[in-house]
């Protein structure tokens, strides 16, 4: 994270990521609609907003598994576009976890989480291994180390799954619907392990209707409607006194 200071000594801390008039259409359904905002290092925000509001395809735009049709994302200094070298660096900055676990089958879950840094960052097998087993102790699965993801249940794969992307060490973590694949009883595990990341200062995006989370979590929560920033706001004043008939609309459904 960068600083600027000036002549009377104060630092201005910018944002880790920055978009700006974003657009994204899927043929002639236009997604995303001037999306302009920004994520600040260190901080929780939680997106929210009903089906098809455009929230991860905003989420998939920052580590461009999805391509915006125009306008500028930045991720730590580095703008997110087509060029091979500063995708490899975004990637390395930015971990993911989505609804589904995509762990490798036939590798034990300490091979799945240090396989990565010992691909991309040339961890030697012994310290990336290591360094598996101290997050796998971290989630809560340094017991499941040498089993195959077949023989876990769902919320201790996506367990898995979070361990495997804070392998890489990433500066910021996205989270698409994590808890949504799961069954009731599975969700309060991943949830715990992703509140014991936000205290620990992580910065988190996280697409979720998890409500409670989000009250509790969240520093900032940002709503869209139909690809269109409708409220982008601290998480005490979105969840107070809510202006928005959509928003409370939104909320009610939610929330009863």
């Amino acid at each position: 994270m960068s600083a600027i200071i000036d002549s009377s000594m104060a630092t201005e801390v910018a944002p880790l990521i920055t978009i700006d008039k974003v657009n994204k259409h899927f043929g002639p359904a236009h997604v995303l609609r001037d999306v302009t905002t920004h994520f600040m290092g260190g901080e929780v925000t939680v997106i929210l907003g009903a089906s098809g509001s455009g929230k991860s395809t905003l989420l998939r735009t920052l580590n461009r598994l999805e391509k915006h049709d125009s306008g500028t994302i930045i991720v730590d200094g580095i703008e997110v576009c087509d060029d091979t070298k500063r995708l490899d660096a975004l990637r390395a900055e930015v971990g993911m976890v989505f609804q589904q676990f995509n762990l490798f089958p036939h590798l034990t879950v300490l091979e799945n989480v240090a396989l990565a840094p010992r691909r991309v960052r040339k961890t030697p097998r012994q310290q990336a291994e290591a360094q598996a087993l101290e997050l796998l102790a971290r989630v809560g699965l340094a017991a499941h180390a040498h089993k195959h993801p077949f023989a876990l249940s769902g919320g201790q794969q996506q367990r898995v799954a979070i361990a495997r992307s804070l392998a890489m060490e990433p500066r910021v973590m996205l989270f698409d619907e994590p808890t949504s694949a799961l069954d009731p009883e599975m969700v309060k595990e991943v949830l715990d392990v992703m509140k014991q990341l936000a205290t620990s200062g992580m910065t988190m995006v996280v697409v979720t209707h998890e409500i409670g989370f989000a009250r509790e979590v969240s520093d900032r929560v940002l709503f869209l409607d139909h690809g269109t920033v409708v409220a982008d706001a601290p998480s005490d004043e979105f969840f107070g006194a809510q202006t928005s008939e959509r928003i409370r609309g939104f909320l009610g459904q939610i929330l009863t």
